[in-house]
């Protein structure tokens, strides 16, 4: 199949790449596939993620644990059923990005990642029950350098 997307022209994808957000993403309600799709040279730590059915909507995305080894989000219980898993650790996360100019001024939502099972391709944006993490973390807050990400999905 192929698509139209935001940043990366026209591309071909399989229908095992897509991930279905049966709720949206916040604000996008009625969006509910999109491909997460890398972007050259990040080593997977910033991602896109496009929507199929808007190609002007893509999200850039980026992975928390290779900015903060210690990120530790944990969903509730009716949002582990939903995206078929019994555990916060069996899912990958990641984080939106408001990129800034300069890059340093860029924030991160920590506070509301979105949770994929990469087994089942379902997803959902997420709010975690913490006051641990906020909506606007300053990218600049983090030394990429010394955090040991896990791998991503």
């Amino acid at each position: 199949m192929k698509t139209e997307t935001k940043y990366f022209g026209e591309i071909e994808y399989e229908a095992t790449d897509v991930l279905n957000f049966g709720r949206g993403i916040f604000a996008f309600e009625d969006e509910h596939e999109f491909l997460l799709l890398p972007f050259a040279d990040s080593d997977g730590s910033l991602l896109c993620l496009q929507s199929l059915a808007t190609p002007s909507l893509a999200f850039v995305l980026m992975n928390p644990f290779a900015l903060d080894a210690a990120y530790a989000p944990v969903l509730q219980p009716e949002e582990l059923k939903t995206l078929g898993v019994k555990d916060s650790r069996e899912l990958c996360f990641y984080v939106m990005c408001v990129v800034k100019s300069p890059v340093a001024e860029s924030t991160l939502n920590l506070k509301c990642p979105v949770a994929i099972n990469d087994e089942n391709r379902r997803a959902m944006q997420v709010i975690l029950d913490t006051n641990a993490y906020g909506m606007r973390h300053l990218l600049s807050e983090f030394n990429s350098m010394d955090a040991k990400g896990e791998e991503e999905c």
